[in-house]
C-alpha cells in the first residue's frame, strides 16, 4: 500500500490591498478582516485635505488628524492651516503586524477650525 503525500504547495497569495476614500467625512474606519492561516504586515497610509478660506478676521484656521489602530492612538498632529484660498493637508504612514486570526481596524479623524474638510483616505498594502 502506497502512502498518499500532501499536494504540493500552491503559489503564495497575492499581497492584499485595502483602501477607503471617505470624502469629506469627519471620521472613517478601514477594517481589514482576519486571516485564519497566516500573519500579515501592512504599510498603512492616511491622508486628509482641507479647503482653507482666504484670510479673514477671527481666529487663525487650523487642521488636525488623529490616527488609531485597533483603538490605540498611533499619531496626532494639529497645525495652523497654510495656503489661504487653496488647500492644505496632513498625511501619516506606519506599518503594522496583524497576527493570525486577528482583524485590523484603522480609524482616522479630522478636526479643524476655519477650514472645510475635503478628503480623507486610508490605504493599507501588505508587505513581505
Amino acid at each position: 500500500m502506497k502512502a498518499l503525500s500532501p499536494p504540493p504547495p500552491g503559489p503564495p497569495p497575492a499581497p492584499e490591498r485595502w483602501a477607503l476614500k471617505a470624502g469629506d467625512a469627519a471620521t472613517a474606519t478601514l477594517l481589514i478582516p482576519a486571516d485564519l492561516k497566516r500573519e500579515r504586515r501592512f504599510e498603512i497610509a492616511c491622508a486628509i485635505t482641507v479647503a482653507v478660506p482666504e484670510a479673514a478676521p477671527g481666529p487663525a484656521p487650523w487642521l488636525q488628524m488623529t490616527v488609531l489602530a485597533d483603538g490605540a492612538q498611533q499619531w496626532q498632529r494639529r497645525l495652523p492651516a497654510q495656503n489661504p484660498g487653496e488647500f492644505d493637508g496632513l498625511d501619516f504612514r506606519f506599518s503594522r503586524r496583524v497576527p493570525v486570526g486577528k482583524p485590523l481596524r484603522v480609524t482616522v479623524s479630522v478636526a479643524g477650525q476655519g477650514v472645510r474638510r475635503r478628503t480623507l483616505h486610508i490605504e493599507a498594502d501588505e508587505i513581505a
